[in-house]
């Protein structure tokens, strides 16, 4: 692998993600926490909705973007995040970030793009004066909480997900 390059693009790129994105799917179902009655959805719907969001988010104009890795000029990884006003519960400043996403091919993994990409996040989050960032992942998805946790990020909020129960059913 030659030595990758990062750039930042624009919403005509998200096309070139759709490998990357399908690639981060099938990681995803290695990891899935198995919900009850909420499968994961199937591939092709999942970058549907995706590619919709991304293009949705950076067509807001409020500060999202996508940052691509290139290997010899392929894509072989992103990293997409968005600003958010300030938090309500904990003291950020004006505003912070969420990293949306953080996918890499498969047959790169390891080699440290993951890793390059959040680096150049923060640069980006640090040149737009944003000091803060919540990063979510799948709780059952250990390298790469791994990974969040080394840079010194730490569990912050738990989400649950369910079905709603029938609330005539008695508990």
């Amino acid at each position: 692998m030659a030595e990758v390059r990062i750039e930042r693009a624009d919403a005509g790129r998200i096309g070139e993600l759709e490998p990357i994105t399908r690639s981060f799917h099938r990681h995803h179902l290695t990891v899935d926490p198995a919900i009850p009655g909420i499968p994961p959805r199937h591939e092709d719907d999942w970058w549907a909705i995706r590619s919709e969001r991304y293009r949705r988010w950076l067509g807001a104009g409020d500060g999202a973007f996508l940052l691509i890795a290139e290997d010899e000029g392929s894509p072989v990884g992103y990293a997409f995040a968005t600003l958010h006003d300030e938090d309500d519960s904990h003291a950020t400043g004006e505003r912070f970030a969420q990293l949306e996403s953080l996918a890499v091919l498969e047959r790169t993994r390891g080699a440290g793009i993951g890793t390059a990409l959040l680096r150049q996040v923060y640069r980006e989050l640090h040149a737009a004066g944003v000091g803060e960032m919540v990063i979510s992942a799948l709780v059952t998805n250990d390298p790469a909480i791994r990974l969040y946790e080394r840079e010194g990020f730490r569990p912050w909020v738990v989400l649950l997900m369910g079905r709603i129960p029938d609330p005539d059913r008695g508990s």
